[in-house]
């Protein structure tokens, strides 16, 4: 791995952006220490056929979006989430701030495999499992400096971030789009997303992401926004297990 144009912009570290798709979120969780039992799968419709070819369970989703979409979806819900200020082994989800400048797509993925069946995808002994533990006890501010001051994280990122099919932004562009993670954990559909002042409950449910009920509590709001707005694009990639 190598530490590829990561700058110090406006006081604040930022990333070159990810791109939402299997083959770079693979790559990252290589680079994580993430089982490779973790596979990942684009989502080009939500028919009912096109969704079959989708291993089954999906029990995780990571929406990337452009800003008008997100801003249709979620500007009338921001305001209505408090500020989480929760710690330790009993909370629901582990949730974490996000402080580096485009380290959004970082901040899903790791969302999704420190969630996803209680964590049990983050490798024993790896780097990663070391930084969880020690977030777990820590509050909220003190969990994002601790991801902030990470250079294993920065690392990977990076890495990960050079593999895209697309042109590398730099990160003093602007770049206009989010990630946000979906996770279903203990029977409750979870939306974390680092930008927001906590994590989203969305609500209880049965079957796995891919059910009508379950993109009804995930990315359908943003698929109604997409036929709506001006925009660039969205894109949607299901998380699946191999075991």
């Amino acid at each position: 791995m190598f530490n590829l144009g990561v700058q110090v912009i406006n006081g604040q570290k930022t990333f070159i952006p990810l791109e939402n798709n299997p083959e770079v979120h693979t790559h990252l969780c290589k680079n994580l220490g993430v089982s490779p039992s973790l596979t990942f799968h684009d989502i080009l419709c939500t028919t009912p056929e096109m969704l079959s070819w989708i291993p089954r369970p999906v029990n995780a989703l990571i929406l990337l979006c452009d800003k008008p979409i997100y801003l249709a979806a979620r500007s009338g819900v921001e305001h209505s989430i408090p500020e989480y200020l929760g710690s330790g082994a009993d909370e629901p989800v582990l949730w974490m701030k996000q402080t580096i400048g485009h380290a959004c797509g970082l901040m899903a993925l790791l969302h999704v495999v420190i969630n996803l069946e209680n964590g049990k995808y983050v490798l024993a002994g790896s780097e990663l499992e070391k930084i969880v533990k020690s977030a777990v006890g820590l509050g909220p501010v003190e969990r994002a400096q601790l991801l902030y001051d990470s250079r294993f994280l920065e690392e990977a990122h990076m890495d990960a971030a050079s593999e895209g099919c697309s042109i590398v932004p730099l990160p003093q562009e602007e770049c206009g789009f989010h990630f946000i993670a979906f996770v279903k954990k203990d029977g409750k559909v979870w939306e974390l997303n680092g930008g927001m002042n906590g994590p989203l409950l969305r609500g209880e449910l049965e079957g796995d992401l891919l059910g009508e009920e379950g993109l009804d509590m995930t990315v359908r709001e943003f698929l109604h926004a997409a036929d709506t707005e001006v925009h660039r694009g969205m894109s949607i990639i299901a998380v699946n297990n191999t075991m």
